[in-house]
């Protein structure tokens, strides 16, 4: 998941300022540019998902991470074109965003088909470690030798080092049947586990409730994300403060992974996901509001916390309430909902202030939406995984 990092909103953010100004590119532009580039990625997730349960994690893992190294030297060395641009911005959501982020998901779902939950938080406490380590080095690196050596640096990194660890260190999981769970399941006549296949899956709400939160959670983080040094400078915060917010809310989502990977074994899905989107609404509502530092840390210990919840419940939820034997499948459809929604969040945020000239109305709307969300999920019944 590290490795997709360019092609993450989170990863583009840190190049978004010098690379407008180094291309001579205006905002509004270039998120219609990432707007579509998304949306086409995000159709690289079904394919995926159909490839890993067909042909294995290892192979399918491994082209895509050499494929997104490839893809980020090219743009490293983009001379102009906006045309050229929106081609590597589509191979890098592609392969990266899309397809190598459900490879990602599948894996310690596969890997674990009991109470994921748990697994899930360990497996977000490592990454949110390594995002947080690589926000800092690789916002050093652009502040010191510009973004384009810094993609570089990535693109190496891709190549030589991590497509080879997943050829070399990647295994398959055994096939392996899940345990009935007498504390999440409903008991039947026989008490065996159901795989649900995707078209199963679509047609329960608790799919489209958890699916859907993820996504106005992406779509707000995506937003918030590419344009967010903007966002903090209208509050009258600078470039390094930007990179210091990026590491301290990463930091600050260990606390909420690490406290709902211990929860997913004792509290409902639903309440945690109420309790999640509830914090969300409040941090996004306090941004708008900030003035000191002491502030901007409130907002991010809220966003930070609240996002590592959701993160750990949009990683979980697919196999312990659907099975695994189509994880892939159905995780693909959850990954592409929320990468849709991630294409639409800049657009909204670049339109908002040109529109208006501050992002404080948009902010306080969308607090409003996860309010919403989180009201409803109290009342979303989770599927049966028994017979």
């Amino acid at each position: 998941m590290l490795a997709t990092l360019p092609g993450r909103t989170q990863g583009l953010c840190l190049i978004t300022e010098p690379l407008l100004a180094d291309l001579r590119l205006d905002r509004v532009t270039y998120a219609n540019l990432n707007l579509w580039a998304t949306l086409l990625g995000a159709l690289f997730c079904f394919p995926a998902g159909s490839a890993i349960d067909r042909f294995g994690l290892r192979w399918v893992t491994s082209a895509l991470a050499l494929l997104l190294g490839m893809t980020v030297w090219q743009l490293s060395a983009l001379a102009g074109g906006v045309m050229v641009l929106f081609t590597l911005l589509l191979a890098t959501r592609a392969f990266g965003q899309s397809a190598l982020s459900v490879c990602s998901i599948a894996t310690v779902g596969k890997w674990f088909p009991n109470r994921a939950g748990y697994a899930m938080g360990i497996y977000s406490v490592l990454l949110s470690v390594l995002f947080a380590l690589a926000f800092g080095a690789v916002g050093y690196s652009v502040r010191v030798n510009g973004w384009r050596t810094a993609w570089v640096q990535i693109a190496l990194a891709l190549i030589f080092l991590i497509t080879p660890l997943v050829v070399f260190v990647l295994r398959e999981p055994k096939d392996r049947e899940p345990r009935p769970d007498p504390e999440r399941a409903q008991t039947g006549r026989e008490g065996e586990a159901v795989d649900l296949t995707l078209s199963q899956a679509l047609r329960t709400s608790a799919f489209w409730l958890f699916a859907g939160a993820a996504a106005s959670f992406n779509l707000v983080s995506s937003g918030l994300g590419l344009l967010n040094e903007a966002v903090l400078r209208e509050r009258g915060f600078d470039q390094h403060t930007f990179h210091l917010f990026l590491i301290v809310t990463t930091l600050l989502s260990l606390v909420g992974q690490l406290a709902c990977g211990w929860l997913t074994r004792r509290c409902q899905y639903q309440t945690l996901t109420l309790v999640a989107l509830a914090l969300y609404a409040a941090g996004l509502a306090g941004i708008p509001l900030i003035s000191t530092l002491g502030q901007l840390w409130c907002v991010a210990a809220l966003v930070g916390v609240a996002g590592g919840m959701i993160i750990v419940i949009f990683f979980s939820v697919w196999s312990d309430l659907f099975g695994q034997r189509h994880l892939g499948r159905i995780q693909g459809a959850a990954q592409m909902l929320t990468v849709i929604s991630s294409a639409l969040g800049p657009v909204l945020f670049a339109r908002c202030a040109a529109a208006t000239g501050s992002y404080a109305s948009l902010l306080f709307a969308l607090a409003a939406v996860s309010f919403v969300l989180a009201m409803a999920a109290k009342t979303i019944r989770l599927p049966r995984l028994t017979v």
